[in-house]
C-alpha cells in the first residue's frame, strides 16, 4: 500500500477521536440550533412561548459548544496541516460562522436584558438565524471537505467561495438543517407539556418525511461518488432506518425512543462522513498527489502520544460534566413563567459563592 494512505495506528486513533468529538457536536448543539430554529415555527404564540422554547436549552448550550472547542483544539493540534489548508479555502465561510455564533451568545445572554417586547422579538429573530445559519454552513463546509476540493503543490485551497457553494454542498447543507430542526423539535417534545409539546410532536411528524427524503439523497450520493470506504454503506442503512423509525415513534408518543432514533441518524450520518473520507482529510480534485492524508497532515508520533495521555486524563472530565449537567436539568418546563429548571440549585451556587468571597 502507498505509505500516504498507510497511516500508524495513532494516526488512525486521532482521526476517530476528532471524528468523535463532531459527532457529539452535532448530536448536542444539534438540537439547541433545532429549538432556536422552531423559534419561528412557534412564532405566533408570542415572546413568553418562545422564552419557555429557550428555557429548554438555557443550561446545557454552553456546554454543548465545548465539544466544537475541544474538536477544534485537538484537530489544530493533532493534524495541523488539515487545519492550515482548511482555513486557507474556508476561512470566509469559517469566519461567517464564527460571528453568527458569537451574535447568537449574545441573544442567548441578552433576550431578557430589558422588559420589552420589542426587544425580545429583535433577538427572536436573531435567535432564528442563529438556529438556520449555523447548521446550514456546517452541512456546505463538511459536504466540500469530504467530497475534495482544488489544492495546489503548496496545500493552498484553490476552489472559489462560489465554488464550494455547489449542488452536493448545498444539498449536505439542507440536510444539516432539517435534522437539527427535527432533532431541536423531539428534544422540545421531551422538554415542554401542554400544547407546546403537541405542537412539537405534531411538527416533527411533518418534518421527517423531508428529512429522509434529502437525508436518503445526500447519504447515497455521496457513498457513489465521494466514499473511499464500502464499508460506511452500513451507517447509511443504519441512518435511513433510524429516520424511519423516528416517523413511526412519533406517530405512537414514543418520545424517547423518538429523540434517541435522531441522535442515531445523526450519529450514522456523522460516521459515515468521516469513515467514508479516511484516509484522506482532505482530497483533492484537481490532482490526487495534492490530497491530505492522515499520514502527511498529522503531527509527529510523540506529540501524538503526548496528546493521547492527556485527553484521557481530560475526557472522562468532560463527559462526565456532561452526564451530571443534563441529569440536573432534566425536568420538563409546564409552565411559561416558571424558571428554568435547576435554577433554584444555580441560585443556591451563586449565593454560597458570594457569601464565601464577601466575608471579612
Amino acid at each position: 500500500m502507498d505509505a500516504m494512505l498507510d497511516p500508524t495506528v495513532l494516526q488512525t486513533l486521532w482521526f476517530a477521536l476528532i471524528a468523535f468529538f463532531f459527532l457529539g457536536y452535532f448530536v448536542l448543539e444539534g438540537f439547541d440550533f433545532g429549538v432556536q430554529m422552531n423559534l419561528a415555527a412557534f412564532w405566533r404564540r408570542g415572546d413568553d412561548a418562545r422564552g419557555t422554547l429557550l428555557k429548554t436549552v438555557g443550561p446545557v448550550w454552553e456546554g454543548n459548544q465545548v465539544w466544537l472547542i475541544t474538536g477544534g483544539a485537538l484537530l489544530f493540534a493533532a493534524f495541523p496541516e488539515w487545519y492550515a489548508t482548511l482555513f486557507s479555502g474556508f476561512y470566509l465561510a469559517l469566519l461567517l460562522l464564527l460571528l453568527v455564533l458569537i451574535v447568537r451568545v449574545c441573544a442567548f445572554k441578552w433576550r431578557d436584558k430589558v422588559d420589552s417586547a420589542r426587544w425580545r422579538t429583535s433577538w427572536d429573530v436573531v435567535h432564528v438565524v442563529g438556529g438556520f445559519a449555523p447548521a446550514l454552513l456546517w452541512g456546505v463546509a463538511m459536504s466540500n471537505i469530504v467530497a475534495g476540493v482544488g489544492i495546489d503543490e503548496n496545500r493552498w485551497v484553490t476552489t472559489s467561495l462560489l465554488g464550494l457553494l455547489n449542488p452536493f454542498a448545498l444539498l449536505g447543507g439542507v440536510v444539516f438543517v432539517l435534522l437539527f430542526w427535527l432533532h431541536g423539535t423531539l428534544y422540545l417534545t421531551l422538554k415542554v407539556d401542554g400544547a407546546l409539546r403537541e405542537q412539537a410532536n405534531r411538527l416533527a411528524g411533518i418534518l421527517v418525511w423531508p428529512t429522509i427524503v434529502a437525508g436518503a439523497a445526500f447519504l447515497v450520493w455521496y457513498q457513489l461518488t465521494h466514499s473511499h470506504s464500502g464499508l460506511t454503506w452500513i451507517p447509511v442503512l443504519i441512518a435511513a432506518v433510524a429516520l424511519i423509525a423516528v416517523a413511526a415513534l412519533n406517530r405512537m408518543r414514543k418520545e424517547g425512543p423518538a429523540f434517541l432514533a435522531t441522535i442515531t441518524a445523526i450519529g450514522a450520518a456523522t460516521i459515515t462522513l468521516f469513515g467514508g473520507l479516511f484516509p484522506y482529510v482532505m482530497p483533492a480534485v484537481n490532482d490526487p498527489a495534492n490530497s491530505l492524508t492522515v499520514m502527511n497532515a498529522s503531527s509527529t508520533e510523540h506529540t501524538l502520544t503526548l496528546m493521547l495521555i492527556a485527553l484521557c486524563l481530560i475526557m472522562p472530565v468532560v463527559i462526565a460534566y456532561t452526564i451530571w449537567a443534563y441529569r440536573v436539568f432534566r425536568h420538563r418546563i409546564t409552565d411559561e413563567d416558571a424558571p428554568a429548571p435547576g435554577a433554584q440549585l444555580l441560585e443556591r451556587a451563586k449565593r454560597g459563592y458570594r457569601e464565601a468571597f464577601e466575608q471579612d
